[in-house]
């Protein structure tokens, strides 16, 4: 390039002198002279100015105007230059202009020649790109695609009618109607939404409209993420399940939940968890004066109060977050926790819920879900806690494995806690230590599945297509109920806060969902095709591998009949029958023998005395080594 720059410097000068004598020009006398000076004067300033330390295949606006300042300078050294010949010589006065433009021109544009052909040479991924959206968001993607190798934009999809068939930077902008075709003439295989502020039903009218053709939808993040103004090819997202079983939110009673949870002790268990670590951060953003991280997992725990300490800083919260190490069945641990701290709230989402594992460590899961729960329970009641919360689940409705009937039963010890007589509420506080006795609200919140969460469909099938298959589905007719779990989270904060004692809260799931159409819409979200005896040439297989142990294939989330509303939409209150606190402590004694000394065969025959449909295989009733 610097030999480069001192020829063009040479033909510069001779086509000023072309220009301003109006024939060609064969230098002589001290005509020479100005050959010798542009370019011995050109390339040090251009060195100065750094023009050979660019890399010119990601040559942008910057680059050129350095170069325009470089050639600027030049300008100003040469007029004088001029000057002196023109005074001494003849020289033409004029040179001192027009042989600086000539020289900017041709400097530009021979940086502008290597980029375009530098740029050309390099081998592109067979990305090909629309983008759906063509405001602000949608103009800043196309700019940040400008050096991007991984895909070539070739237009825009808007819903107004007044940009369709205009374009932006020379590339067309199209009508909702016209983007079948042109994926099919353009062989585009990516389309992203570049919509932050749309709404979620707008956004799933979207992608259900282009969930039909052969490509790749990806997202960009909300308005929030892009409040820098800079879109950048990492900011681009696979769009997420919950993109189309996600519903619109529906906002919650700021009033009642900073009521309950401003300026409180809040305890969470399991709050490294799924559901717990979304709880933590809806909390920390009610302004609790404490929040007490309880899990017996010491990365879990880690992980979430790093989160909430930055959570925090952020937001500039007067928060104080206290992790605490300790296994929920120890009530000593759990009782110091609560006479140390005096929460006024406990949400107890700690439990072990992973189906096949529950099912094959059934002693485990009835320690931990039934004696765990009775034991926070306990110390709630001890400490004279205002509320406390179980998190509960579908699972729990006429259960077909251990993991559903163990939640049943904590969801019956709560229901008899909250039921026996005052007299025998205080014995049993008396008995644990409490002195006074104020009511604790015990409450439950029954809900299905939520997106996303450890042992979830979700993150199973999104790793299985990543890595071309086979995406493995339980059974063809398998249904769930789904959530996502902010959604859960705010619901759950929103029941408990509006709980009396005993209440049994049940969240509208909506429809449930079969979790092979959920499979083939994920598949075909990824831009991928389902191999079958029809299609054999498709890009990945699905696979039926029958139902796991304790499985079954619908989920109820009701067991009684008539439930009622509540003040909240998705809220519903249920009336279920329950076994009264004397005769459920004689079982629970009778279980947790059975349970340490890991009798499968006695706590899966309790259990079905207890949860109403327990009915577990036979084949799994005896422990087999």
């Amino acid at each position: 390039m610097l030999g480069l720059d001192f020829c063009l410097a040479l033909i510069a000068t001779w086509l000023a002198f072309t220009l301003r004598l109006d024939t060609w020009h064969r230098p002589v006398g001290m005509e020479w002279a100005v050959y010798v000076i542009a370019p011995v004067l050109a390339i040090p300033v251009f060195v100065k100015f750094g023009l050979y330390r660019a890399i010119f295949r990601y040559t942008g606006l910057s680059a050129i105007l350095a170069t325009g300042k470089a050639v600027a300078t030049y300008g100003l050294l040469f007029l004088p230059a001029v000057i002196v010949l023109y005074l001494w010589e003849g020289i033409p006065r004029s040179l001192s202009v027009l042989q600086p433009l000539l020289l900017l021109l041709f400097v530009t544009g021979s940086r502008a020649l290597a980029w375009h052909w530098l740029a050309a040479s390099i081998t592109r991924t067979t990305s090909r790109l629309l983008i759906y959206g063509a405001g602000s968001a949608g103009a800043q993607t196309a700019a940040a695609l400008g050096n991007a190798l991984q895909y070539t934009l070739l237009g825009f999809i808007d819903d107004d009618a007044r940009k369709a068939g205009r374009t932006i930077n020379r590339l067309p902008v199209m009508a909702p109607t016209e983007v079948q075709s042109f994926v099919g003439k353009f062989a585009v295989t990516d389309i992203l939404l570049a919509l932050p502020s749309a709404s979620r039903q707008r956004r799933n009218e979207i992608i259900e409209h282009l969930s039909a053709l052969p490509v790749r939808i990806r997202t960009l993040p909300g308005l929030a993420d892009l409040a820098s103004g800079r879109v950048t090819v990492q900011d681009f997202r696979d769009l997420d399940v919950e993109d189309l079983l996600g519903r619109p939110a529906v906002a919650p009673d700021a009033e009642l939940l900073g009521r309950k949870l401003a300026n409180k002790v809040v305890l969470v268990t399991g709050a490294g968890g799924s559901i717990g670590s979304e709880l933590c951060r809806q909390i920390v953003l009610q302004g609790p004066s404490r929040i007490l991280l309880v899990d017996h997992s010491e990365f879990a725990l880690y992980r979430i109060h790093q989160e909430l300490e930055l959570l925090i800083g952020r937001g500039r919260l007067a928060v104080r977050t206290v992790p605490l190490l300790a296994n929920v069945c120890n009530f000593d641990r759990i009782s110091d926790i609560c006479q140390t701290y005096k929460p006024a709230s406990i949400y107890h989402a700690a439990a072990y819920k992973h189906v096949p594992i529950v099912e094959s460590n059934p002693g485990e899961g009835v320690l931990n879900n039934v004696f765990g729960t009775l034991s926070v329970a306990r110390a709630a009641l001890a400490a004279n806690v205002d509320h406390f919360v179980l998190i509960s689940t579908d699972k729990a409705v006429r259960p077909t494995n251990v993991m559903g009937a163990t939640k049943r039963v904590a969801e019956l010890v709560l229901q008899a806690l909250a039921g026996c007589g005052e007299a025998l509420l205080d014995e049993i506080r008396r008995a644990d230590g409490s002195a006074s006795l104020p009511a604790t609200r015990l409450s439950m919140v029954r809900f299905g599945n939520v997106l996303g969460s450890s042992g979830s469909v979700v993150p199973l099938f999104r790793s299985q297509i990543a890595e071309k298959g086979p995406v493995t589905v339980t059974h063809p007719e398998v249904t769930r109920y789904f959530m996502t779990i902010p959604e859960a989270a705010q619901l759950v904060l929103h029941a408990g806060a509006m709980a009396e004692n005993g209440d049994l809260f049940v969240l509208d799931m909506g429809s449930p969902v079969k979790i092979l159409d959920l499979a083939k819409r994920m598949i075909a979200l990824a831009g991928l095709t389902i191999r079958s005896e029809t299609r054999p040439t498709g890009d990945i297989d699905i696979v039926f591998t029958g139902l796991r142990p304790g499985e079954k294939l619908y989920e109820e989330l009701l067991i009684g009949e008539n439930p009622l509303p509540t003040s909240h939409p998705r809220i519903i209150r249920a009336r279920e029958d329950f076994m009264a606190w004397p005769e459920l402590k004689v079982h629970l004694q009778t279980l947790m023998s059975a349970a340490r000394d890991d009798n499968s065969a006695a706590m899966k025959s309790l259990l079905r005395q207890l949860a109403p449909g327990y009915s577990p295989d036979a084949a799994l009733t005896e422990k087999t080594p």
